[in-house]
């Protein structure tokens, strides 16, 4: 309708002609109860019926009104053809699935906007990603909605979802068939697992004399020498974040139910299958090394292998050689949000038709004497006693800072088609994936914690989600003070008032912060949370931060709630770069 100012003032039935705005009383004036005149008729010498419509669309009602009634009227007219006939719509016997829409439009309202509900886990949520209902409608009170449609001026429609068509082209499904982990609690995803349930930690002190003097003296180092599970020859040739790749890749690979060897050895076209792993640096022992090589011995005593084994790509690179992938090896570096950027890359490559399968995640070797010491200067390092508890505690009162790690996670991503053509095990969907960069400091998160709100928007949406649909948060949480308060408000401002009651868990005090390596490891355990419908504790966090106010999961494991679908893993890094990861269970 025209936005022409309501004015409302009063007259008598007598003058009332067709295209008047009308409400029968004051209080409905007041309430904007509005209806459209569309026809007058005289009864008797005292009496005349209006017929009434509700001016944004409805069902025609007639009133008998004696002729000097005091009514009210709005001050302007409405083109009579132009408001709708709209025979309500029952839902009495109509079916409801998840995916359907249903619009409430108070049509007595001029001035009302369209209200949309999405059916979600069996309940009716306002369609918006910008907040999520407190609470939800049944579809008995959408039934009953549609059946006083007429008698409250709305109008009610539901919209059922459309049926999934096989389509030609376009972006296809990625799924989850496979999970490889090389971390602080051990190797393999078993060791992962168990640890994060039990609530143990992997953090110890550094021992060898090249750290003596530090400050700092502890982190989150991996307890075997990748060295020695892999064949020498191989092992001279990788530096330790690639050896650390090599074998999460290999777990995910055999787990994903291909045959050990590689592309070849499982029959599969290597130009179909891609790498995508997150470091920052990779190995940064293999540079400080040949340095130290330099100096006491010459040119001589630096190895060739120096500049091959120190770039970040060597982790992607040597998961190729290993596996025989041909299609792609890439390297994602965008601080510690690399790993988690680089399952989004392979997700779109695979989505998009550039590869069929993908081994995605992240690899770390950075537990250095320069890099320990400046991480200390920046005073970002958590002091304590491994043995008497992790240092590391994420969203605690009491939390000074984060603990340096190191290790590997690895997904295998496959199209769904690729994935049930073969009958592999599927673990969940890798639904969708979102990116933001803060602009604010070479290190510090932004406070306002706007950039990372975007990237957990982005990738709701980017999964075809809702906040209404997310049942978990795997949190970045590095326990250091601006951090942690930071990604607990963007996780507030973006699920509304359910932020205090989805479990939030933060896997940094069990195993460290790994770097590049934290997004590959955390997305294996929120896999591994959706599969085994279980969430981890938070390690170290003996009493939450009154600005954290989330629903932080502490004490042992808790089963993960029922009535969503999205698990979202967060990983945020310097200079501003977010990344955020969203996990879909299927059934």
């Amino acid at each position: 309708m025209p936005e022409v100012p309501i004015r409302p003032h009063e007259v008598t039935a007598a003058e009332v002609v067709p295209g008047d705005l009308f409400a029968l009383t004051a209080e409905d004036a007041a309430e904007r109860r509005w209806h459209v005149v569309t026809h007058t008729l005289p009864v008797s010498p005292e009496v005349i019926r209006v017929t009434l419509r509700p001016p944004l669309g409805g069902v025609d009602h007639e009133e008998d009104l004696r002729r000097e009634r005091t009514v009210t009227v709005a001050g302007r007219r409405v083109d009579v053809d132009a408001v709708p006939l709209v025979e309500p719509e029952t839902l009495e016997g109509a079916e409801f699935r998840d995916g359907d829409r249903l619009t409430v439009l108070r049509a007595v309202d001029p001035l009302a906007a369209e209200v949309t509900y999405v059916r979600r886990w069996g309940a009716w949520h306002r369609d918006t990603t910008e907040s999520a209902d407190a609470e939800a409608a049944s579809d008995a009170e959408v039934r009953r909605w549609a059946a006083d449609a007429a008698r409250e001026g709305t109008v009610v429609r539901h919209e059922p979802r459309p049926v999934r068509q096989a389509r030609a082209a376009g972006p296809r499904r990625v799924v989850v068939t496979g999970l490889g982990a090389v971390t602080p609690l051990g190797v393999g995803t078993g060791e992962l697992w168990e640890g994060l349930l039990e609530g143990r930690h992997g953090i110890r002190e550094l021992t060898d004399p090249e750290f003596d003097g530090l400050p700092v003296r502890t982190a989150g180092t991996v307890p075997v020498d990748p060295a020695s599970l892999l064949p020498r020859q191989a092992a001279r040739r990788m530096n330790r974040a690639a050896q650390f790749a090599v074998l999460a890749a290999r777990e995910a690979w055999s787990d994903a139910g291909y045959a050990a060897g590689g592309t070849r050895e499982s029959g599969l076209d290597p130009e179909r299958v891609g790498v995508s792993l997150g470091a920052i640096l990779g190995d940064a022992s293999v540079l400080v090394g040949g340095d130290r090589k330099l100096r006491e011995r010459g040119p001589r005593g630096v190895s060739p292998l120096t500049t091959p084994m120190t770039v970040p790509s060597q982790a992607a690179s040597q998961v190729s050689l290993d596996l025989h992938v041909t299609g792609e090896a890439r390297t994602v570096t965008s601080a510690c949000a690399s790993g988690t950027e680089a399952i989004g890359q392979a997700v779109d490559r695979i989505r998009y038709g550039r590869v069929d399968v993908a081994l995605a995640g992240g690899a770390e070797a950075v537990i250095t004497p320069a890099i320990m010491a400046s991480f200390a200067a920046m005073r970002a390092l958590a002091e304590g006693d491994p043995s008497e508890g992790s240092p590391s505690r994420p969203f605690a009162k009491d939390r000074d800072g984060f603990v340096n790690g190191e290790g590997a996670g690895v997904l295998v991503l496959e199209s769904e088609e690729h994935a049930r053509a073969r009958g592999a095990r599927i673990y969940c969907e890798a639904a969708g994936w979102g990116l933001s960069a803060d602009a604010y400091h070479v290190a510090a998160p932004d406070p306002s914690g706007d950039g990372i709100a975007l990237a957990l928007r982005r990738a709701v949406r980017d999964a075809g989600g809702e906040v209404a649909d997310v049942v978990h948060v795997n949190a970045h949480a590095t326990a250091t003070v601006e951090g942690d308060l930071a990604e607990a408000r963007a996780l507030r401002g973006v699920l509304g008032e359910r932020g205090g009651s989805v479990p939030v868990t933060a896997l940094k005090g069990h195993l460290g912060h790994l770097q590049g390596a934290a997004g590959g490891v955390e997305a294996v355990a929120a896999v591994l949370t959706l599969h085994h419908g279980v969430v981890p504790p938070t390690v170290g966090c003996g009493e939450v931060d009154d600005g954290v106010e989330l629903d932080v999961v502490r004490g042992g494991p808790r089963a993960l709630p029922g009535s969503g679908d999205l698990v979202l893993s967060n990983s945020f890094g310097f200079g501003g770069h977010n990344a955020v990861l969203a996990l879909r269970r299927v059934s």
